[in-house]
């Protein structure tokens, strides 16, 4: 109540809060935003704020990520009702959509997708400051969602990926260092500040959808990053260019890098956490992607790339307290997948988009050696097996 523009008002005039909370309180004409356009009613300001708490909220933008131009970009379901932007405003934790940098680190340094490691969990010992400022040593183990045939086991970087495993990425980031995979992250595009700490790399920082789309794109474009372009050039009445612009381009990680990593995204489509868009939604072509999920399942992300687009999904409420109770409603592959497989349904059935499912990723121009083609991920499987991993 206090963050709106009728409290502000009213408090600016000086009338006290008893008469505050009654004005809010009594009903007045209104036309609200429903599911099913929008509505003329008698409402209570009061009740028209949980009418509107109630909305589940989302932020999606598509860009071609060759020249940077956006193709879609959808801030809010309405923007009359609807201000905020949750494009380029909103910021969010973005959950295990954060994993692919890391795992970028792993493909620079010279692991393959196929390379094993074991699937335990790890342990992280940090130095903190009690209450009265004595410094001690503390452990942290970061943990899975659920249990896995694979638990313990030989397990490939492909695999972990595609399954969205913690104990995977937690080992990644102890052979590099929290740092390094921040420095990584900013240098394909994200300028949002990143807390370089051992938990970096389940997602605990807050990124926009915009800057997501932006860094994604980088794999699709053989390692060099595009910034998003909205507009390409400003004309006068008679057609006379006043102002034009080019995206502006740098090389963030070299093209058999971004290969190898469209590789192991095209994993988490055919046989990891987002499989159902081949088993339910049965989109053919190449499609690469990533699902996110944060603590309390409040926040649904979906990073989904075919070679000529790339695009960001980020589901979820107004108010960060808000959250499914289950982790099933609220993961990333419930709440923000769908969004993208209804789009690229769409995009896909238009061919003056050109956006075609017989696009192919562009190999390197120098192709290095490398078996992506790992034994233990082969075959499908089940969608009820498929589960996005939260983090703890």
């Amino acid at each position: 109540m206090k963050q709106t523009e009728r409290y502000r008002l009213l408090r600016n005039k000086g009338v006290s809060m008893d008469s505050i909370y009654a004005n809010f309180n009594a009903k007045t004409r209104m036309t609200i935003f429903t599911w099913k356009g929008e509505r003329d009613t008698l409402m209570s300001p009061m009740d028209s704020i949980k009418h509107y708490k109630r909305h589940l909220r989302a932020g999606f933008m598509a860009m071609n990520p060759h020249n940077g131009h956006i193709r879609a970009y959808v801030g809010g379901p309405n923007y009359r009702h609807f201000k905020y932007d949750h494009v380029y405003q909103g910021k969010r934790q973005v959950g295990s959509t954060i994993k692919p940098f890391l795992y970028t680190l792993a493909m620079q340094e010279g692991y393959s997708p196929c390379y094993k490691i074991p699937n335990v969990s790890q342990t992280f010992i940090e130095r903190i400051k009690d209450k009265d400022g004595v410094a001690k040593d503390s452990t942290w183990t970061p943990k899975n969602s659920g249990s896995s045939k694979y638990d313990g086991k030989m397990v490939t970087l492909k695999w972990g990926l595609a399954n969205s495993v913690n104990n995977i990425s937690a080992w990644l980031i102890k052979q590099f260092t929290p740092q390094a995979l921040a420095d990584i992250i900013k240098k394909m595009g994200i300028s949002s500040k990143i807390q370089p700490v051992n938990s970096v790399f389940l997602g605990t920082s807050e990124v926009s959808v915009y800057e997501m789309v932006g860094a994604y794109s980088t794999f699709a474009n053989k390692g060099v990053h595009v910034e998003p372009l909205m507009v390409t050039k400003i004309e006068d009445k008679n057609g006379n260019v006043l102002e034009s612009f080019s995206p502006q381009k740098k090389e963030a990680i070299s093209e058999q890098t971004a290969y190898l990593m469209t590789n192991l995204l095209e994993g988490v489509i055919n046989f990891g956490t987002g499989y159902r868009l081949r088993a339910t939604y049965e989109l053919p072509g190449a499609i690469a992607g990533k699902t996110g999920t944060t603590q309390g399942h409040a926040d649904g992300w979906f990073m989904g790339m075919v070679p000529n687009l790339v695009t960001g999904t980020w589901a979820g409420a107004e108010d960060r307290s808000v959250h499914f109770q289950e982790l099933f409603f609220g993961q990333g592959a419930t709440m923000a997948l769908p969004i993208f497989a209804l789009f690229i349904e769409k995009v896909y059935k238009d061919p003056l988009l050109g956006v075609s499912p017989n696009d192919q990723w562009e190999k390197p121009l120098v192709e290095k050696y490398f078996d992506i083609d790992c034994e233990n991920v082969k075959g499908k499987k089940k969608i009820e097996e498929v589960n996005e991993d939260d983090f703890f």
